[in-house]
């Protein structure tokens, strides 16, 4: 039987640039998962709207699967970060924003997949919602589509942009210019081995950031209030948490200039998540249901706090419908975006990573993680 998935990605994240597909390891680890159970998978990457308002990137997500999803088979949704939310605004049946004409395709839904998914807001999206935030938001982008695409390691302008997000002083004029500086001499990096159309991501991202102000934890108190569930469809997350770096992590950075520059810019996102409001905690309660409860004490040995997070998303934030995997990995690791230093791959099929986390991702997780959701959506 033929399904078709669509690969929504979310904050910092694009579906592809020149010849880089950002869901690569994800899309070929699920296609031969579907593969060995007898079905043939065709994925469907969006190109999103980066930074815009939900309903914005759903109605693009709806039109997209309306065009594409010919013929009769099973239709799943997979959504990372932000992607998760255009998923189940378009699935909700209290949806009012989207033209019906575009949803004709509902009934073949059978599964929504939200990966690391901010279902109830982050405090990271509160700094980005800033003015002082927004161009911050604007270079770590680049500086992700730098060092995923071309494993660049940019130290100049990475060290500039850490500085903003630990001292947030970007209401300097002259400071400004150098963050802007820096963001410039990433795109031209870029530009320069693949295409302008990185120019075009990072213009909307400069136009509209409507969903930076949704997914502040007020917001999407509102939100979650909002969204309903469609019967009949398979709702299942995956959560991550990284831990905040240890002394003994730094002391595995010294002599090597990059990796401690990204562990400190990991460092200050983990800080700025890890903020928490006992008004909008940022998930359903301090406790979830029994089964998930286990799941996150089996996967952690401990109950996760409100606090933990995976440098952008609260673990807690993360939950929603049937939690089929959780462990330790950072933002992007569970996109197949973490270190690796096997020998006996090739090097197209090489994961890289630009966030040292110290969270330990290894390609055994990746694998769990993708049996888990193709298992999920099979099962739908």
């Amino acid at each position: 039987m033929r399904h078709h998935v669509y690969l929504s990605p979310g904050m910092f994240g694009f579906g592809r640039l020149g010849s880089y597909n950002y869901f690569a390891h994800v899309e070929r680890e699920l296609g031969q998962r579907f593969a060995a159970a007898g079905h043939e998978l065709v994925a469907h990457v969006i190109e999103d709207l980066p930074t815009a308002s939900i309903r914005r990137r759903a109605v693009r997500l709806a039109q997209v699967v309306m065009r594409t999803a010919v013929g009769e088979g099973p239709i799943h949704l997979l959504g990372h970060s932000t992607g998760g939310l255009d998923a189940r605004l378009v699935a909700s049946p209290s949806t009012r924003g989207i033209p019906g004409e575009t949803l004709t395709w509902l009934p073949r839904l059978r599964s929504i997949t939200t990966m690391n998914t901010p279902h109830y807001g982050t405090p990271l999206a509160s700094f980005f919602s800033t003015s002082r935030g927004q161009r911050a938001l604007a270079a770590l982008s680049m500086l992700t589509v730098a060092g995923l695409t071309l494993g660049a390691q940019p130290l100049r302008a990475t060290s500039v942009i850490l500085g903003f997000l630990r001292r947030g002083d970007l209401s300097i004029p002259f400071k400004l210019r150098m963050l802007d500086r820096s963001v410039e001499s990433l795109v031209g990096l870029v530009d320069d081995a693949q295409s302008p159309e990185l120019r075009t991501f990072l213009q909307a991202i400069e136009d509209d950031q409507g969903s930076m102000m949704q997914l502040s934890p007020e917001s999407m108190d509102l939100v979650v209030a909002g969204f309903e569930d469609r019967p009949g469809v398979r709702y299942q997350a995956t959560a991550s948490m990284a831990p905040s770096p240890a002394p003994r992590g730094w002391l595995e950075t010294i002599g090597r200039p990059w990796r401690t520059l990204s562990l400190s810019m990991f460092f200050a996102l983990h800080h700025l998540t890890a903020v928490t409001d006992q008004r909008y905690p940022c998930s359903a309660g301090p406790v979830a249901d029994a089964a998930t409860e286990e799941r996150l004490a089996h996967a952690f040995a401990a109950a996760p706090s409100p606090a933990d997070n995976d440098g952008v998303v609260p673990l807690r934030s993360q939950l929603w419908g049937t939690l089929v995997w959780a462990g330790f990995g950072d933002h992007l690791d569970v996109l197949g975006h973490y270190r690796d230093d096997r020998d006996d791959v090739p090097a197209e099929l090489r994961h890289s990573d630009w966030l040292t986390s110290g969270s330990a991702f290894t390609h055994v997780q990746f694998g769990q993680l993708l049996d888990a959701i193709a298992g999920g959506m099979l099962a739908g």
